[in-house]
């Protein structure tokens, strides 16, 4: 199944789609510092309504905590832009959505807001597949909207591994 979904000559949200069709899999999204690109991506491809359930912009703490269940200890220990914080927020995600693919993003996409421990560009996404979470840390360059552009096409690409993944494991079963 895989191979017949990845076209390299197709925009990454066009693969992911066909991907999560052909499967019967539906996905939702949390977004922080892409404040609803990567929604808007998949809801372009036309088709999008038969795999996406519902998208959150969980931009403040507050909201991370209230609609996710990101917990305020794990917020004031690692902070927002982190990898324990980008797993509870997919994890949270799929629990209340019972979405079969959730994707995460939490990140600082400039110009302000970096530090040397966590540099402007830094950007951690989540992925659930079926109950299987990975969380992946990327660093970008560029602008603002060049980081959350970029943050969007990474987070789409996991999931189409993530995804690609659970199929070839539950193929062998």
């Amino acid at each position: 199944m895989p191979d017949e979904a990845y076209r390299t000559d197709s925009p990454v949200e066009d693969i992911a789609v066909k991907l999560l069709d052909k499967g019967g899999l539906v996905v939702s999204t949390a977004e922080s510092c892409t404040g609803g690109l990567l929604a808007g991506r998949i809801v372009n491809v036309p088709g999008a309504s038969n795999v996406y359930k519902a998208g959150f912009i969980t931009y403040s703490n507050k909201a991370k905590r209230r609609y996710l269940g990101v917990r305020k200890g794990t917020l004031k220990k690692y902070g927002a832009v982190s990898k324990q914080t980008a797993g509870e927020m997919v994890k949270g995600l799929v629990a209340e959505t019972g979405a079969d693919v959730g994707l995460a993003t939490t990140g600082i996409a400039g110009p302000g807001g970096g530090s040397d421990e966590k540099p402007v560009g830094l950007v951690y996404i989540g992925c659930s597949v079926c109950g299987r979470v990975r969380v992946k840390k990327f660093v970008f360059d560029g602008d603002r909207m060049r980081v959350r552009e970029s943050a969007v096409t990474a987070a789409l690409d996991l999931m189409i591994k993530c995804v690609e993944e659970y199929y070839t494991e539950n193929k062998s079963k």
